[in-house]
């Protein structure tokens, strides 16, 4: 398990300018990413509730030829905000035979990401510029090696890293691109 301690922001600036910006810090390393959501009728965790996202999600990713399966579960504020995610995740063969089985054992689609990525890296943040077919341009800026640190502070530390990148960009959203595209498909965004 991987604790995943991350702030997304929408970019309110052009993706040129942006990886200009993102420059300084280091070559890019380009990512293409087919992400699938998938949802059971059985398991009320991985179900919506009304407009929102489920707290729990399970996906499998295509990243350059390689696929993981992955399981997340969101943990939150007393005040109902996202904080943090515990992340399960492994690499499976073959993304096709693995959807399939999933699709037998019951599971249907909820959502699909399309993501180009461009990665920066620090000593201490994972910097993600990322473009999301159908939704737009955001900033994900994940610390490397949380695990024993108050998930609140650590979101501080990453907004105000966020800040000295001098971007522009949105506060920070709380949701992630999955409950993103879900509002949009159902037109509440």
């Amino acid at each position: 398990m991987m604790k995943e301690i991350e702030v997304l922001v929408e970019l309110l600036e052009d993706k040129q300018s942006a990886l200009k910006k993102l420059s300084k810090i280091g070559k890019a390393k380009l990512n293409q990413t087919h992400d699938i959501y998938y949802s059971h009728e059985h398991n009320h965790k991985l179900k919506p509730k009304g407009f929102s996202f489920p707290k729990e999600c399970f996906r499998i990713r295509l990243k350059n030829k390689k696929s993981f399966l992955a399981y997340k579960v969101d943990n939150f504020d007393e005040k109902g905000t996202w904080i943090y995610s515990d992340e399960y995740e492994t690499e499976v063969k073959d993304f096709n035979t693995t959807n399939k089985i999933i699709e037998l054992l019951g599971f249907t689609k909820l959502i699909e990401l399309e993501n180009k990525k461009y990665t920066f890296e620090t000593k201490e943040y994972e910097i993600v510029l990322e473009e999301v077919k159908e939704l737009g341009l955001f900033l994900e800026t994940e610390l490397k090696n949380p695990e024993n640190l108050d998930p609140k502070k650590v979101k501080i530390q990453i907004n105000e890293f966020i800040k000295s990148l001098g971007l522009k960009t949105s506060k920070e959203i709380n949701a992630g691109k999955p409950e993103l595209m879900l509002k949009k498909k159902r037109n509440l965004i």
